[in-house]
Parts: structure tokens; C-alpha cells; sequence
């Protein structure tokens, strides 16, 4: 049962320190932890080990539930909770601000400037301090966002693009007629017959190929808005009485605009989907806003075009060309103080048009953080998720001067972090260990970093402690590198920033694409080298290349019935095992019924969630387990039948490296088993909702998915900085099996920051100079000591270190 202190002690009051006793949240073994105020604290340790389930789950949630108290009920049902804690006190414990890597995708019409709230200011300035056509009254600040009903253009209703279908992509085989499917836009079954039949009785032909019908029968077909009425004469079958009936026509365009827009189907609309195209808004131009807005400018610009500018080159845009006006003046001022701090944490790349979605999770959280600085808040506890994601190196030291003038500001700051710099600069490190899963939970070090050298379980302190170049390519002892065996050459890219860029990707060998945030790794690396590789694929059947597998961080799935057996197929293994033994044969059961997901074996309560929603009178909606099943997702007369003594509920709750042993003589599974604990997932129950999972580990999961059916032909293994949100620990497991790929005949291409796992790379393309603007070229490429003693970029001198040359 939980409990905290509701009223402390004025000596606890006055006590320096947040203090933890009995925490159990997740895998966290009765913790008991003193971490002190007003300091920047360090919390790290191997991925899966518990240190966020300290941090967040604990510390947090414990802080957030404190505030929620205080909250009138019907205010609470209006606001997203976390649960209370599985923790026995918590003393000491200021209100907390969270920045997290959060999973969930930000909606289209969030951007940079909302989450920053510089979109705000921009748009007083215009409607302050604009320049207004001769006669034109002045508009309010709304009329310049593309997100009210004042400012939005009325024909993409804000969203700067609409959705259209074309013949090519309703008709993709001009080839077919009617009657064969030549319209794939059409809905399937009934329903498609339906259409056909009513088409042939307004006298079209069904039977002729697609192309050779008239144009203006094709246009009506496709586009018309007419709805006409028929009688329909269906062809005869035999077996059954078939009566005429009145047939409505729906063309192909409507069709798939009604079901994307109306559809309650995530599958139908899907499918609708592939037949739309974005296209930019013929009455806009893609700028979103109405023409009065538009017409509207500052220092001869419109808010669309300074909104595309990066944001140094607003900040540049507003010195040069200061407003009249004291009220101007002071929200230019504001604006450039605002845009001071996202552009220190090596951001200024970005402009405030950019969409939430085409961030990366790093971006996003110091986005969050520069906003913060600006907050004013004293006295609070910032608990941060891994901000230096996604940092390269040089920008690392500006993340550290954010993060101490929050401490400065009188504030506690509480990072989970693998970054070895962040942690060398902490006040205090609380190292959780020793290892994941069910071999971790405790704290193994809670004290100044120095003092972690002696704790000889801390995976961490082995990393911390040692010498330059001691630990390069991440524990691969040093060797000669690998001879090339060909290349992919990518001549004259100019895509986003590119800056008409000719490289060179070796084949047979490990390739680390470096640079600063947005100098165009990925871009060059995930777009265009992807794409040059599968065309040549495609073409060439000499291409020494066979395969292309490109492994990023996106989400497994998207909803908590997705997880790491059903996405790697071992579900599949499991379910034919239980489908096979005795009892199930004896019931007449198949593989089916063993699945949470369809009718049949599940628990039909909670339709095999393994919880419902409860709501109460104003409070917010909550979810407990499932009364009839208490959580195990299946009917009690599926979780009768047993395989090697387990239900399919318990085997759904293994660990993977439970499930190796507990599978070892079934060759299948054994081998999707033994690619997860190979990668560092021993830790992850096979059971685990995909929404559960960090993007590094849906990456690896892939990627073992990957190596479990790993082939012979020639694969170009593309990864986007794999290692992120890693333990260096975790580093080693996953770089040893990359290298392995290599060893095996492949070729394996990384964005990547981690300087060690560059170090030990047999080819380095490094990007910049800077972001944004001032990068999108090449500045070296070569072996990892070449670049490094060229001494090009903000690259060299950090892989230098990492060798162990300067």
C-alpha cells in the first residue's frame, strides 16, 4: 500500500535531502535512497535496470500526485495523471516539471514555434509592428496563426496542403478492365460488385481495358459527384435467387474522400489512404494562413516567410532591423531572448514552421527545456529523459550550461543520462545496477561521480574511470580496418540542405556518418543513400548488393496489443506449441485460439486488454485490471491448458532470458529468443506493449528480427544512431553484433554521436560544419584516425580523444 508524508515534521522541512524508502515501482527491489536539493543529480545505469522507474515512476509520479491532490475533483478529470507510486514515503520532495522523450507523435499543426511559444510573440510583433497595405485595418494576433478560425486559410482550413487522388493512383493498371479490378480504389467484396453492376447498367463497358475506354467516361467515373439512382439486374448464380435492386453510384474519388475522412476503421482508412496525395493548397500556397495575414509584412517579409527562416537567421532578421514603437521593441526583445537558448543547445537550424512530427525526441525535449529557462520557476524539481539524445559531441557543453542555470536558478534538476560528460559534471550520480530486468533494481552508488570508481558491480564506473581510447569502438579491440569491397557513390544530392553533395559509401565495411544536429546526416544517410542503394537494386542485377534493410526508431506498433512476440513472430511459435498439446487437441483448439487479439480464447471483459476504464463522478477516467481475468487477457478456460507446466499468460510474462531457457529445445523460438538477449534485450518480457518500449529498444528489436533470419547475400545494414538512449555497456553488446554483420559479408552504414563507436569504425563521413544552413557538406571522410588528425569540423578533436591521440 502506498504512503508518503502528507504532513512532515519541520525538521524534515529543513532536512537538504529528497528521500526515498521502500520504492518497488516496475523492478526497483525495496529501494532506500537520499539524493540532495538544489544539486544537479545524475541518475544511470545499464538500459532496463530501473533508473526511470526511480526518476519518473517514483520521484515524479510522486510529485505529480502530490499536486493533483490540490487540484478541485473536477479539474482532475480534465487533466492526465499518472498512477500514485508503489513506494512507502517520499520526503523532502519539491513540486516536479517533467521533460520527456515522449513517445506519442505530436499532432500536424504542432511546430517548433508552438512548442517554444515563439509563434506567440511573432504574431504580436506582426500585428503590432507590421507593415499593413494601404486601407487595411489592423489585425488582432490570431489572424496570424493558422490555427484559429481567424487566421487559418479557409480552403486547407490551416494545414497548407489538401488531400487529392489522381488516375494514376486510383487506376494503378490501365491494363485491367472493370470486371477485373482495374479501380483498386474500389472497396472490396459486395460493395465493388455493386459499383461494377451499376456502372454497367448506366452502359459502360466493364469488359474493355482501362486505357482504351473514352477520356471523358474515365474523368466521370472516377470524379463525377453525381450520385444517380439505377435498377441493377445482377447475373444470375445458380445456386441462389438474385432480385434487381436500386443501386446508387459512388465515384472512386468520393469514395475514398468519405471513408479517409469519415471512416471509424484505422484499416479502411489506411487503405484509403495509399489512393490520396498531398498537394499544396492552390489558395495558399502551402502558407497556410488567409490572404489579409499574407499581405502583412515586417522588414519587408511575411509572417510565412519569417516563420521559414532558421532561427538564427531570425534572430539576425530582428537585430538588423529593429521596430518603432516601445510595445515593438520590447516583443522583438522578448523574441530574441526566447530564441537565445534554443539556438545554445545547437538547435538554431530549425525555423518555426517546422512540424512537431519531423523532430526527432531529443529535439523536442530541449525545445521543451529552452522554453523553461525562460519559465521563472524557483524552487522545483526538473526530472529530464536522456537530454543530450541526439547531441553531437561539440554541443554537449552548452547542454551542461542550461542545465546548471537551472540549478543556479534555485532549482533541483534530476537527469536520467548515459552521456559519460553529463555524468562527470553531476553534483551527485545515483548508479542503479547491476544489471536489467530482474538482475537490476537496486542502487549500487548514491553519492558524488568520484566515489562510483570504487563500486566494483557499477557497469557504469568501468566506462566513467577509464583512459582515453581505452574503451574505443566500444570494446572492439583495435585492429587494422577492413579493406573496402566496392562502394555506393551518391553523386550531386541536394535534398534539404544538401548542398549538391558527392559521397562515398564503402562496401564490406563498417561507415559512421557524423556531424553536429542537422548538418544532414540522415538526410543524406536515410534518404538519399537509401534510396540510390534501392534503386540500384532494382535496376542492376551486378549490383554487389543484394539486400537493403534499413533499421530506424519508429514504434513496433502502436497500441498496447502489439509486442516484442507478436512483431518478431515468435507469438506464432508459441501458439502452435500450445495449439499441439494434449488438452488443446482433446478441445479441438487451433493456434487462433491462443491469441489475445480475435474472439475465441480471449477474456471477452476486457476484449483482451488485460484492463478496463472505470470512470468516476469527476475524477478523471482510471483503468484497473480486468475483474475477470485480473490482467492475464485470456478466458480461464484458455489459460487451462498448460505447455511445459506455463499458461499462455505466463509465458507471455517470461523474461526473454526466462523464455531462452524455457524454450531451448524448440529450435524456433530458441533462435528469435537468442538474437534478443545477443542484442541486450534480455531483460524485455515477451508480453511487453510496443507503447512500452523505448525507441532504441524497438530499434534493437528490429534489428534482431533482423539478425535471427540473417541470409547470405550481400545486405546494406542503414541505421540512424542506434546507440541512443544506450548505456555504454549496452553499446558494446550492440556494436559487437553490428560488426558482426560486417564480418559476415555485409555492410553497415550508422548515423552516429557516440565518438567511441565512431572510433572504432573503418570509414567516417563527417557533415557540417554547423547545422541548418551552415551545413549540408562534407568535411571529411576517411579512416577514423584520418579524419581525426585532419583536424576539419567539430568532429576531429572529439575523435581524436576518443582514440586516444591528443
Amino acid at each position: 500500500m502506498h504512503q508518503s508524508d502528507e504532513s512532515p515534521a519541520p525538521a524534515a522541512a529543513l532536512d537538504p535531502f529528497v528521500r526515498v524508502r521502500g520504492a518497488r515501482e516496475h523492478n526497483l527491489r525495496g529501494v532506500d535512497v537520499d539524493i540532495p536539493r538544489d544539486a544537479l543529480t545524475v541518475f544511470t545505469g545499464v538500459s532496463g535496470s530501473g533508473k526511470s522507474s526511480l526518476a519518473f515512476g517514483t520521484l515524479y509520479a510522486e510529485a505529480q500526485r502530490r499536486y493533483f491532490e490540490s487540484v478541485a475533483p473536477y479539474a482532475r478529470r480534465l487533466i492526465h495523471q499518472v498512477g500514485a507510486p508503489a513506494v512507502d514515503s517520499v520526503t523532502g520532495l519539491p513540486p516536479a516539471v517533467s521533460l520527456e522523450q515522449r513517445r506519442s507523435t505530436p499532432g500536424s499543426r504542432s511546430s517548433v514555434g508552438t512548442v517554444t511559444l515563439l509563434s506567440n510573440s511573432l504574431r504580436m510583433l506582426f500585428s503590432r509592428a507590421g507593415t499593413y497595405p494601404e486601407g487595411a485595418g489592423r489585425l488582432d494576433s490570431d489572424a496570424f496563426s493558422p490555427n484559429t478560425a481567424a487566421g487559418a486559410c479557409p480552403s486547407c482550413h490551416g494545414l497548407g496542403s489538401i488531400h487529392r487522388t489522381t488516375e494514376e493512383l486510383l487506376v494503378p493498371d490501365p491494363g485491367l478492365s472493370i470486371r477485373e479490378g482495374a479501380i483498386a480504389a474500389w472497396p472490396g467484396a459486395w460493395q465493388g460488385k455493386n459499383l461494377r453492376d451499376i456502372l454497367e447498367a448506366l452502359g459502360h463497358d466493364v469488359d474493355a481495358p482501362w486505357r482504351e475506354l473514352p477520356a471523358e467516361d474515365r474523368e466521370w467515373i472516377l470524379f463525377t459527384e453525381e450520385q444517380p439512382v439505377v435498377t441493377v439486374h445482377p447475373v444470375r448464380d445458380p445456386e441462389r435467387i438474385q432480385r434487381p435492386y436500386r443501386g446508387t453510384y459512388t465515384s472512386a474519388h468520393r469514395w475514398v474522400m468519405k471513408t479517409f475522412a469519415e471512416s471509424r476503421s484505422a484499416t479502411l482508412r489506411a487503405r484509403a489512404e495509399r489512393f490520396l496525395t498531398d498537394a499544396p493548397c492552390p489558395v495558399c500556397a502551402g502558407r497556410r494562413l488567409r490572404p489579409e495575414a499574407l499581405a502583412v509584412t515586417y522588414a519587408g517579409h511575411t509572417i510565412a516567410e519569417v516563420a521559414a527562416l532558421p532561427l538564427t537567421g531570425l534572430d539576425g532578421l530582428l537585430a538588423r532591423t529593429p521596430p518603432d514603437g516601445e510595445a515593438a521593441r520590447v516583443l522583438a526583445a522578448d523574441l530574441r531572448a526566447r530564441i537565445a537558448p534554443v539556438v545554445e543547445l545547437g538547435l538554431g537550424y530549425l525555423s518555426l514552421d517546422r512540424t512537431a512530427p519531423t523532430l526527432s525526441a531529443g529535439e523536442l525535449q530541449r525545445l521543451r527545456l529552452a522554453t523553461q529557462l525562460r519559465s521563472g520557476l524557483f524552487g522545483v524539481v526538473y526530472v529530464l529523459d536522456e537530454p543530450s539524445a541526439g547531441l553531437h559531441p561539440a554541443d554537449t557543453e552548452a547542454l551542461l550550461g542550461v542545465l546548471d542555470r537551472l540549478k543556479a536558478a534555485g532549482n533541483t534538476v534530476f537527469v536520467v543520462e548515459h552521456h559519460l560528460d553529463v555524468v562527470r559534471h553531476a553534483d551527485w550520480v545515483v548508479d542503479v545496477g547491476p544489471r536489467a530486468g530482474e538482475h537490476g533494481g537496486r542502487v549500487l552508488h548514491s553519492g558524488p561521480p568520484a566515489e562510483l570508481a570504487g563500486v566494483a558491480q557499477s557497469a557504469t564506473a568501468r566506462h566513467l574511470f577509464a583512459a582515453p581510447g581505452a574503451v574505443a569502438a566500444a570494446g572492439r579491440p583495435r585492429r587494422a580496418v577492413r579493406e573496402a569491397a566496392g562502394a555506393v557513390r551518391v553523386s550531386g544530392a541536394r535534398r534539404h540542405n544538401l548542398r549538391d553533395v558527392d559521397a562515398e559509401f564503402p562496401l564490406g565495411v563498417f561507415t559512421a556518418v557524423t556531424g553536429v544536429s542537422g548538418s544532414g546526416k540522415s538526410t543524406l544517410v536515410g534518404q538519399v543513400l537509401a534510396r540510390e542503394a534501392g534503386e540500384r537494386l532494382a535496376a542492376d542485377p551486378g549490383f554487389p548488393v543484394r539486400r537493403l534493410v534499413e533499421v530506424d526508431q519508429k514504434p513496433i506498433g502502436r497500441t498496447p496489443r502489439s509486442n516484442l512476440a507478436t512483431y518478431t513472430g515468435l507469438f506464432d511459435v508459441v501458439r502452435r506449441l500450445f495449439a499441439a498439446t494434449g488438452e488443446a487437441r482433446a478441445r479441438g483448439w487451433k493456434a487462433g485460439r491462443f491469441s489475445f487479439n480475435v474472439p475465441g480464447g480471449r477474456c471477452e471483459t476486457c476484449q483482451g486488454e488485460g484492463f478496463v476504464s472505470v470512470e468516476l463522478l469527476f475524477l478523471p477516467r482510471t483503468y484497473a485490471p480486468c475483474p475477470e481475468c485480473a490482467g492475464a487477457r485470456y478466458s480461464a478456460e484458455t489459460l487451462q491448458v498448460r505447455h511445459g507446466g506455463l499458461s499462455i499468460a505466463e509465458v507471455l510474462g517470461l523474461t526473454v532470458e526466462a523464455a531462452a531457457e524455457f524454450f531451448a529445445e524448440v529450435p524456433a523460438a530458441a533462435r528469435s529468443l537468442r538474437a534478443l538477449e545477443e542484442i541486450g534485450l534480455g531483460y524485455l518480457r515477451l508480453g511487453q506493449p510496443a507503447t512500452e518500449l523505448s525507441g532504441g529498444e524497438a530499434q534493437r528489436i528490429k534489428l534482431a528480427a533482423e539478425l535471427q533470419r540473417l541470409r547470405r547475400e550481400h545486405t546494406l545494414y542503414v541505421l540512424d544512431e542506434p546507440t541512443t538512449g544506450l548505456h555504454p555497456a549496452d553499446v558494446e553488446v550492440l556494436v559487437q553484433q553490428l560488426h558482426g554483420l560486417v564480418d559476415a559479408g555485409h555492410t553497415v552504414v550508422v548515423v552516429e554521436h557516440d565518438m567511441d563507436v565512431v572510433a572504432g569504425a573503418d570509414w567516417v563521413v563527417d557533415l557540417g560544419p554547423g547545422g541548418g544552413a551552415d551545413g549540408g557538406r562534407i568535411v571529411a571522410a576517411g579512416t577514423p584516425e584520418q579524419v581525426a588528425r585532419g583536424g576539419l569540423g567539430r568532429t576531429a578533436g572529439h575523435l581524436a580523444r576518443a582514440l586516444g591521440l591528443d
